[in-house]
């Protein structure tokens, strides 16, 4: 892996890479600190499933079946457990959209949280994956988790801004953001994954936007904004940002309806609720949100 100059590298005591951060403003320090203090059960409760931490939400059709356990402790289980598969489904769902990658490819997972996304990536193509996050303790979680499973010669996670990762320009066959577009200027993002993908690349995003023809982010968007502290963008941005930075889209997909059963089960998930999850509902429901998959390539 080659680092640039401008990125010197230590290594903290666990042995993650980490560089410095030069551009991180006091908002992106607000975001890292809350990341590094999140314990949230939705997050952490299905990821001990499997090993299999996803920071993002799923989509599919739901088993409500899971609703009709009788056992409280069990229907827990099972409720955990239904939304774990809607998260895998949607992370092998982003995978799937990465093109024809050999194990000799390398990929970049952008805002990696606590690291699904790179290992669902190499066990589908084996390639090598670096995953980038602006929280140094997801970053030492994530590297542990991989070193468990025995992929950490494959799967690496670094404490960086992924708007300047100080990674090698046009080392990455394919890269991408799972839910996490909103904490960034899309500009600066879309400019780093342009400069880190090869010619022909393949860049894929997942995210929630606000409907531009609705007109201003509605009050549940603003809701969510307050919640995750993060900033969502209009959907036309996406496509205007990605002009400005040689990335033309190739596929795009309104996932808005197979995200609803995701919430609608996490609304009935007293263990695990987080408060918010009526107003992603009722935004979905209203039209002012919507859940897109935009697929790009590097030209």
């Amino acid at each position: 892996m080659h680092h640039s100059k401008e990125s010197p590298l230590t290594t903290t005591r666990t042995g993650t890479a980490t560089a410095s951060i030069p551009t991180q403003s006091t908002y992106q320090s607000r975001v890292a600190d809350y990341w590094n203090a999140e314990e949230n059960p939705v997050n952490l409760e299905l990821g001990r499933i499997d090993d299999m931490y996803h920071h993002h939400y799923g989509v599919g059709a739901a088993d409500r079946s899971v609703l009709d356990e009788k056992n409280p402790a069990r229907r827990d289980e099972r409720i955990t457990a239904e939304l774990h598969r809607l998260e895998q489904a949607q992370a092998e769902l982003l995978a799937s959209h990465l093109g024809d990658l050999k194990p000799t490819d390398r990929v970049f997972d952008a805002g990696c949280g606590r690291g699904g996304g790179s290992v669902v990536a190499h066990t589908r193509y084996g390639c090598h994956a670096d995953g980038a996050t602006i929280s140094a303790k997801q970053a030492d979680f994530a590297n542990s988790q991989a070193r468990g499973r025995g992929i950490d010669d494959k799967v690496r996670y670094h404490h960086r801004n992924m708007l300047d990762t100080g990674f090698a320009s046009g080392a990455y066959a394919a890269s991408w953001n799972n839910e996490s577009t909103m904490y960034v200027e899309l500009d600066l993002l879309f400019a780093e994954h342009a400069r880190l993908l090869r010619r022909g690349g393949r860049y894929a995003v997942i995210t929630g936007c606000y409907n531009d023809t609705y007109g201003q982010a509605s009050r549940e968007v603003s809701l969510i904004n307050a919640h995750y502290i993060c900033d969502i963008h209009p959907r036309s941005e996406y496509f205007k940002a990605m002009a400005r930075n040689r990335l033309v889209p190739v596929h795009v997909e309104d996932l808005t309806e197979a995200a609803l059963p995701y919430w609608e089960l996490r609304q009935e998930a007293a263990h695990l609720v987080t408060g918010i999850e009526d107003t992603f509902v009722t935004a979905y429901r209203n039209g002012s949100f919507q859940y897109l998959l935009i697929v790009a390539d590097r030209v």
